[in-house]
């Protein structure tokens, strides 16, 4: 072969792969083996376009509004001491529940014992002085009536009587703050809740002024949920509570997977914050299990109002573009056809549809970015029928057949059932 030869070589192959192209795309126009479709599940021989499909079902389904929420105890109270001393002992345990008036600590009494018995030295004292006093008047006022003894000295005594009565009351109140101070040595709960750590240890001297005090106590059961809503939003939501509706509160954990609690609205506040525009709601809940703390940051869920009986499909079926909100139906002949639909509210992973599609018509959820009006499909999964108890908490049942099921039927795929009448494959 002669060098010439050789360079013409890439020359022919170049040759050779433009007239393969002119001849597939000459084939593809005038329909054969690569003609209209091939490969994009459209209308022509190609093969159909697998989808995975979900049967709409009946149902019910909550409206609902999600917030951020963070929880706040009930009542809070920094125990501090009432009186200055040293703490002899701490009876409480960390993290643990007390009731309202439980001794969580107990300071030394002796000082505030001397002083209780002075006190009432001092009133016994002023008390016999008293009785002294009144005798010796009840003496002068009989002279005074035999007028033995001048009326200036039994008003003087009088007087005397008076003075010594203010004593003994001046005593008396001496004594009983003695008493209170004594009682003050028992440091107990001033509600029932949680204790946190211990901020004081046995064998300091604990002051009144102490900030920290001796321990923090929390009410969390019931325990409170703050959180906020659109403000565009709310007179909806204020309507229904103030009407006497109990609206339900779920608080859920950070990412939203897990339900800690349910509870009811209780209050709300009186403005509107001018940053976020949003007015903030405040949920309680019984916590009787413990599951939600003072400060956690949760995902609260407001629900407005259960609607039932309506259309129920999965929220991955619905499409928006240009036509609006729409659903791709497959039909009796394995084809799609673009189906408008409205969408009345959407919950976890099921949207109700108010206009446009009815219970038992399949809808493609998976595989819808290659499909079109009229476009021929395989049926890869069939998702079950969603079915929605009351609260809004029920699982997707039912069930269908997949792909295999629709090629033993020679590729005419009868319509489902109902979520009623179909079983689990």
């Amino acid at each position: 072969m002669t060098r010439r030869q050789k360079q013409m070589i890439p020359l022919v192959l170049i040759v050779i792969a433009i007239a393969t192209a002119v001849y597939v795309t000459r084939w593809r126009d005038v329909g054969g083996p690569a003609g209209p479709g091939f490969g994009r599940g459209a209308h022509g021989g190609g093969p159909p376009v697998p989808v995975r499909v979900v049967v709409a079902g009946r149902g019910s389904i909550d409206m609902t509004l999600d917030a951020l929420g963070t929880v706040t105890a009930r009542n809070t109270a920094v125990v501090r001491t009432r009186v200055d001393g040293l703490l002899q002992k701490i009876n409480f345990q960390e993290g643990r529940e007390v009731k309202a008036g439980d001794v969580l600590a107990q300071l030394d009494p002796r000082p505030y014992l001397a002083a209780l018995d002075q006190a009432n030295g001092q009133l016994a004292r002023d008390s016999a002085l008293l009785a002294s006093a009144r005798n010796d008047l009840d003496r002068y006022q009989t002279l005074l009536a035999l007028d033995s003894i001048a009326k200036q000295q039994v008003d003087d005594q009088a007087e005397l009587v008076h003075q010594y009565e203010g004593t003994v009351q001046t005593d008396a109140g001496t004594v009983a703050t003695a008493k209170l101070n004594l009682d003050w040595t028992h440091i107990s709960a001033p509600i029932a809740g949680r204790v946190g750590l211990k901020q004081a240890d046995v064998g300091n001297v604990v002051h009144t002024t102490d900030v920290a005090g001796v321990v923090v106590l929390t009410q969390t059961a019931p325990i409170n949920v703050i959180f906020a809503i659109p403000a565009d939003r709310a007179p909806e939501a204020l309507s229904r509570w103030r009407g006497g509706q109990h609206l339900k509160v779920e608080a859920y954990d950070r990412d939203g997977s897990t339900r800690l609690a349910v509870g009811t609205l209780e209050s709300t506040d009186n403005v509107v914050d001018p940053t976020t525009s949003t007015v903030k709601l405040k949920g309680v809940f019984d916590n009787a299990d413990g599951n939600l703390f003072p400060n956690q940051f949760v995902n609260a869920r407001l629900t407005l109002v259960t609607l039932t009986d309506q259309t129920l499909v999965k929220a991955s079926a619905i499409q928006r573009g240009t036509p609006g909100t729409f659903v791709y139906v497959v039909n009796e002949d394995s084809t799609v056809s673009m189906r408008p639909v409205t969408v009345t509210t959407t919950f976890a992973d099921t949207a109700a549809i108010a206009k446009g599609l009815q219970p038992g018509e399949q809808v493609v959820i998976d595989g819808t970015d290659k499909l079109k009006e009229g476009a021929k499909v395989a049926i890869a999964a069939e998702m079950p029928v969603p079915s929605r108890d009351p609260t809004g908490k029920g699982k997707w049942g039912g069930g269908g057949r997949g792909a295999a099921g629709h090629a033993a039927d020679g590729g005419t795929r009868k319509r489902s059932q109902p979520a009623d009448l179909r079983t689990n494959p």
